[in-house]
């Protein structure tokens, strides 16, 4: 007796329905991650303080106040003041408003790079795979920081320069996740289908190798935006990131650092505190995603 195929469905898909209860059991463990969840907490609070905070304690993080340097908080500054007389609980928003921009876009920027680089590598396999991934052990033998003081050093980037710099140098890892991913993705029989009717190698790579890869790729994106902000702190605690009068995080703890010798905690304690949370919080919803999507744990 033949089986019934319902119109417009195609034997051995996947169902909406069953794509969507996957991703209601995904979200159900990303919620089961307490310190996930936290961290995802911390990111929405940061991103409110950094880009709406402005708009509710406006402060003039431009011009010099020198009648106003080095005071201790108070009513008049929640966060006292700088050695110039800038607001530093209006700093910190518009530092942390700098490292978060740099943060996402070169974090996003170093896993498409990566992912591009690793999927083609692992598709196309033999001679082709063998080049590409010794360029990558090539990259990650040198440290990245040594990279962004050398190009620091020659030339002076703005924001949109500083997040090409840091997207070229970490690019590396996520390329890799997504290499051994391909590995076992390109054997799969809709991808042998495909390949026999005629599909082109782009077509593969793009319509079903990197769709599949989304939640290797989503994962790895988290830890790459952490990773952007420590190197923006780096470069900025050195002196080489952004420009007065724009400045980042790693700039205030630069720019704090003799003050706090003489007493003025709150030079350096707040962004300080910023860096490691925000950090922290990245990574904490990177383990949170990493759970969610391992099919292994699903019960």
């Amino acid at each position: 007796m033949s089986a019934v195929i319902q119109p417009g469905k195609v034997p051995g898909t996947a169902t909406a329905p069953s794509e969507a209860s996957g991703a209601r059991l995904a979200v159900r463990r990303f919620l089961r991650n307490r310190l996930a969840v936290v961290g995802l907490a911390f990111v929405v609070l940061f991103f409110l303080f950094c880009f709406a905070g402005p708009l509710v304690y406006s402060t003039d993080q431009t011009h010099t106040m020198l009648d106003q340097v080095n005071q201790s908080p108070s009513g008049a500054h929640w966060l006292g003041t700088d050695a110039v007389g800038h607001d530093e609980l209006g700093r910190l928003m518009y530092g942390g408003k700098v490292s978060l921009i740099v943060g996402l876009a070169a974090g996003v920027l170093a896993t498409v790079i990566g992912t591009l680089w690793g999927a083609t590598a692992g598709y196309a396999g033999g001679w082709i795979d063998a080049f590409m991934m010794r360029v990558v052990d090539a990259g990650i033998a040198i440290p990245a920081l040594f990279i962004l003081l050398v190009v620091s050093a020659i030339t002076t980037p703005g924001l949109s320069g500083l997040v090409v710099i840091l997207g070229l140098v970490s690019w590396l890892v996520p390329s890799r996740l997504v290499r051994a991913e391909t590995l076992t993705l390109k054997n799969r029989d809709y991808v042998l289908t495909l390949r026999a009717i005629g599909g082109t190698h782009g077509r593969a790579i793009l319509r079903h190798i990197l769709p599949n890869s989304v939640s290797t790729v989503i994962v790895a994106a988290t830890f790459q935006i952490a990773d952007a902000i420590l190197l923006v702190a780096y470069v900025s605690y050195l002196g080489l990131g952004v420009q007065p009068p724009q400045t980042d995080w790693g700039g205030m703890l630069s720019a704090g650092l003799t003050a706090a010798y003489s007493g003025y905690w709150w030079l350096i304690l707040p962004p300080g505190l910023a860096i490691i949370v925000v950090v922290w919080a990245f990574n904490a919803i990177g383990d949170g995603l990493r759970d969610a999507f391992d099919v292994r744990g699903r019960g």
